[in-house]
C-alpha cells in the first residue's frame, strides 16, 4: 500500500548548455576568426605584390631619382634592368617584400575585422554594415596598425629595389649595414609620412570596397559579388585609395632612400620643397602615379578579391558549404 501522494517523474534540462563550456566555445570561435583572417591577409598581401613586383620595382627607381617619369622611359628601365641583371632581377626586393607584406598584409586585415566588430558594437550596427564614417575609420586604424609593426621591413624592401645586388647581399646584410653605418634610427626614416599617406589610402581603400559591395548587394539582389565584380571593386578601391596619398609616398621613399643616393632629407615638408623646386610639382610629388593607375588597382583589386575568396573557403571547410561572408 501506498501513502497516496503520488511522485511527479524529475525532469532535467538536456537543453541547456553550461555557462563555461559556452564562453570557451566562444572564445575558440573567436580564435578561429582572427586566424583566418590573419592567414587570408598573409596569402592575400603575397600574391598581390608578387604579381605586380616589376612595375613596383620600376615606380620606386623613378620616386627616388630626378629622372622624368614617361611610359617609354618606364619600359626602357625595364627592359635595361632584364638585360644588365637578367630576367629575376626584375623581382629583386621581392623576398623582402614577402616578408614585410605578409606581416603587414595580415595584421591590417585582420585588424580591419576587429575594428569592424569594435565600431559595429560601439555604434549599435552588430551584424549589419557600417555607415560610412565607421567605415573609413576602421579601414585606416587597420593601415595604421599594420605599418607601425612593420615598417622597418619597408625600407628595407625599398633599399633593396634601388640598389645593384652587390651591394646588399641579403635582407639581414640591410639591417646591419645600416644599423652599422646609419644608425638604428635610419630604419624609421620616413615613417611621419607613412603614417599621414596610410590614413587616408587604407581608409579609402576599405571605404571604397565596403562601400562597393554593400551597393551591389542592395542593386543586385545577391548576398555576394562574383570574383570578378571584387576585382573590379578592388581596382576602383586602389585607384582612389593610392591617387589620393601618392605625393606622400613620394617622400616617404626618398627619405627612405636618402643615405644610398647621396641626398639628406630633414622633415616632410622640406623633402617637399627640394623636389617641388628641382622638378616641379605635378612631374616631381606625382612622379609615377600613372604607372601606379596600372599597378595599384591590380594588387589591390587581386588583394581584396583572394582575402575574401580565402575566407569564404576556410569558413566552407570548417563549417560546410553555405555559410559565406
Amino acid at each position: 500500500m501506498g501513502n497516496g501522494v503520488r511522485e511527479a517523474p524529475v525532469e532535467f534540462q538536456r537543453d541547456v548548455e553550461p555557462v563555461p563550456a559556452r564562453i570557451a566555445a566562444e572564445e575558440n570561435q573567436e580564435k578561429k576568426k582572427v586566424l583566418n583572417s590573419l592567414m587570408s591577409g598573409a596569402l592575400a598581401g603575397a600574391v598581390a605584390k608578387t604579381a605586380v613586383a616589376p612595375l613596383d620595382r620600376t615606380k620606386i627607381m623613378f620616386q627616388v631619382s630626378s629622372k622624368r617619369f614617361s611610359a617609354k622611359e618606364a619600359y626602357r628601365l625595364i627592359y635595361r634592368t632584364y638585360l644588365n641583371e637578367g630576367f629575376w632581377s626584375l623581382w629583386r626586393g621581392n623576398s623582402a617584400t614577402m616578408v614585410r607584406v605578409i606581416p603587414y598584409a595580415a595584421i591590417q586585415f585582420c585588424a580591419h575585422e576587429e575594428y569592424k566588430q569594435i565600431l559595429g558594437n560601439y555604434y549599435g550596427f552588430q551584424g549589419k554594415a557600417l555607415t560610412p564614417f565607421p567605415r573609413f575609420i576602421a579601414g585606416s586604424l587597420a593601415g595604421t596598425t599594420a605599418a607601425m609593426l612593420t615598417y622597418p621591413l619597408d625600407m628595407v624592401r625599398a633599399r633593396m629595389a634601388v640598389t645593384p645586388k652587390e651591394m646588399y647581399s641579403s635582407i639581414v646584410h640591410v639591417f646591419i649595414r645600416i644599423s652599422r653605418e646609419e644608425g638604428l634610427k635610419t630604419l624609421y626614416r620616413g615613417f611621419t609620412p607613412t603614417i599621414l599617406g596610410v590614413i587616408p589610402y587604407a581608409g579609402l581603400s576599405f571605404f571604397t570596397y565596403e562601400t562597393l559591395k554593400k551597393v551591389h548587394a542592395e542593386h543586385s539582389g545577391k548576398a555576394q559579388p562574383s570574383p570578378p565584380e571584387r576585382l573590379l571593386f578592388g581596382a576602383c578601391a586602389g585607384l582612389i585609395g593610392q591617387s589620393a596619398s601618392y605625393p606622400l609616398d613620394v617622400v616617404r621613399r626618398r627619405m627612405q632612400t636618402a643615405g644610398v643616393l647621396g641626398h639628406s632629407y630633414s622633415s616632410i615638408l622640406l623633402t617637399m620643397q627640394d623636389i617641388v623646386r628641382e622638378e616641379g610639382l605635378v612631374r616631381g610629388l606625382y612622379k609615377g602615379l600613372s604607372m601606379n593607375w596600372v599597378k595599384g588597382p591590380i594588387a589591390v583589386g587581386i588583394s581584396f578579391t583572394t582575402f575574401d575568396l580565402t575566407q569564404i573557403l576556410l569558413r566552407k571547410l570548417q563549417h560546410g558549404p553555405g555559410l559565406e561572408r
